[in-house]
């Protein structure tokens, strides 16, 4: 495998694994890189260089980096983002591996979109269990411990592939022995709303 098709599925991995705990940030780093001549996205993705999609993204970036530290509004805010968040994932990572071949643009789509809600779960349940705790800093700490991570994470995807997969390979090891936890923990803000309706 050569350095440039293993730097594009670095790439398109730390897509989708991004994408499932803050999409707007993985597109600002990803535009960003593209902008600066740090990586040169395949022709579908350079779309996120423009001026246009990143400011967009900036302002909801924005938006969600305030309701994301707040409890209870995370929770909320993380249920609707599965509708973003999933599909984001495997657009980004497709779009990543398409100069690569066909083939591979498809898989990569489908494991970015896979890794998006893996990371997605992860992110929904540790927010329901802080969530327990009556004091607002260790939300803050973990959403500002999110974007560090993405921006890191892709930065580290750009410029040291093989690192990253490697790290990739651990985290996905060890969500797969922590997502039935994480599930039942991301299923509280559901359960808790539906005991709140009012019976018909």
């Amino acid at each position: 495998m050569s350095t440039e098709t293993l730097a594009a599925i670095a790439v398109a991995l730390g897509a989708g694994w991004a994408s499932g705990l803050n999409t707007y940030a993985a597109i600002l780093v990803l535009g960003a890189a593209q902008r600066l001549g740090v990586v040169g996205l395949p022709h579908d993705l350079q779309v996120l260089a423009s001026p246009w999609v990143m400011a967009v993204a900036a302002l909801l970036f924005a938006l969600n980096f305030f309701a994301d530290k707040i409890p209870y509004v995370d929770s909320i805010n993380d249920m609707l983002q599965t509708f973003v968040r999933i599909p984001a994932g495997f657009l980004l990572a497709y779009g990543a591996a398409g100069g690569i071949s066909p083939e591979i643009a498809v898989i990569a789509g489908l494991l970015g979109g896979t890794l998006a809600a893996g990371t997605h779960v992860a992110k929904t349940g540790s927010r329901a269990l802080i969530n327990t705790s009556p004091e607002p800093l260790s939300n803050i700490a973990a959403s500002l411990t999110e974007d560090v991570a993405v921006i890191g994470g892709l930065m580290l995807a750009i410029a040291h592939p093989i690192t990253f997969l490697c790290l990739l390979a651990v985290f996905v090891a060890l969500l797969v022995w922590l997502l039935p936890k994480l599930v039942r923990l991301a299923m509280i803000p559901v359960r808790r709303m539906a005991g709140k309706s009012p019976r018909a």
